[in-house]
């Protein structure tokens, strides 16, 4: 009776219209404004930042290069959209994978890069839960490579703000990834999910994510006069109303000076629900909020964008090229796993970078 009474009263007290959100300044850590930024969250599609930080970490140690095959599996290929609709055989570069999983969102993708790198997605997802604990992401796990929902998936704001951060000052030679406007396969055209990119002055990366427990998420990150910031923002009701707090919260961060700001590593766990995983499933999916959604919509369909910072793009798109190795278009049969020629990523040793506090 009494564990019923706690129960009730904690999912009173849960913020399920909560909107966790920060923007920190990649050099010094300073943080600009918060909000509920230890919160555990479902991060969505935000996932493929770590799947694709987790790559990263296999190519500089050597195991694999951008041109390596990432051949479609029965098991990746199984998996729901947004996805690339590959066969089983079917291959495409790294170069490619990447830039299907981080403009498109493609979940097939995903897996099959993980699959590449460590063998197997379980062996992937390990990987993944390693590398976060490794640079700091204390309040985050990770059950599959492309953030489709499931229990034991979550994050925090401030985790996917250490991760923004760790992917940008140890990679930047893979920048270009997140900032492209999108790609096309010579056949069809996939622009980016994220409204910032050629939008918003300076926005460079990172991922946008949504599904109905965790609202529309995005992580995003510009640079100008040399100074790069990056925000996070969770659970907010719309693709526009994402795009518009987090062009708020960048333009907040580069226009100011940072004085007296707390470091990211300074702010201490904060907030009573913090260690349950919040759920806006019903103030996201539901009619009236689909219906106000769709009634945000310009002539064209398009999300209507309310920020005084994003500007319309009055020109073709920059389009990227990606699409499958020639000579794989006809998919073969192989087996349900994908393994790879270059061994498992974790008996290999890789340079172990500080945490970024």
């Amino acid at each position: 009776m009494l564990a019923g009474a706690c129960a009730a009263l904690l999912a009173t007290a849960m913020p399920g219209a909560a909107n966790p959100k920060l923007v920190v300044d990649v050099s010094s850590l300073k943080v600009y404004e918060q909000q509920d930024i230890y919160q555990k969250w479902y991060p969505a599609s935000l996932t493929k930042l770590m799947t694709a930080y987790t790559t990263f970490r296999a190519l500089k140690s050597g195991q694999l290069t951008l041109e390596s095959p990432i051949v479609m599996s029965k098991n990746a290929a199984g998996e729901p959209p947004s996805k690339m609709f590959y066969k089983p055989g079917q291959a495409v570069t790294l170069d490619s994978a990447l830039k299907m999983m981080l403009i498109k969102s493609a979940n097939d993708i995903a897996v099959a890069i993980g699959e590449t790198v460590a063998g197997s997605e379980p062996a992937f997802v390990n990987l993944m839960n390693a590398e976060a604990k490794r640079i700091g992401m204390t309040s985050s796990h990770f059950i599959n490579p492309n953030g489709l929902p499931g229990a034991g998936q979550y994050t925090t704001a401030r985790d996917l703000a250490v991760l923004a951060v760790t992917i940008k000052r140890e990679f930047p030679q893979y920048a270009p990834y997140f900032a492209y406007e999108g790609f096309t396969t010579g056949k069809k055209n996939y622009p980016n999910l994220n409204m910032l990119i050629g939008r918003f002055d300076g926005a460079d990366g990172m991922k946008t994510g949504f599904i109905c427990a965790s609202g529309f998420n995005q992580v995003s990150s510009a640079t100008r006069n040399g100074r790069a910031v990056v925000s996070v923002v969770l659970g907010a009701e719309s693709l526009g109303g994402r795009a518009d707090e987090s062009a708020r919260l960048l333009q907040l961060a580069l226009t100011s000076s940072g004085a007296g700001k707390p470091g990211l590593g300074q702010i201490a766990p904060y907030g009573e629900t913090r260690d349950m995983v919040a759920d806006v499933s019903k103030e996201i999916c539901n009619p009236k909020a689909a219906k106000i959604r769709s009634e945000n919509r310009d002539e064209v369909g398009r999300q209507k964008l309310l920020s005084p910072y994003i500007h319309e793009i009055n020109r073709p798109l920059n389009l990227v090229t990606a699409g499958l190795i020639p000579g794989t278009e006809k998919a073969v049969n192989v087996k349900g796993q994908t393994e790879t020629a270059q061994g498992d990523v974790a008996n290999i040793p890789i340079p172990v970078p500080r945490p970024v506090f």
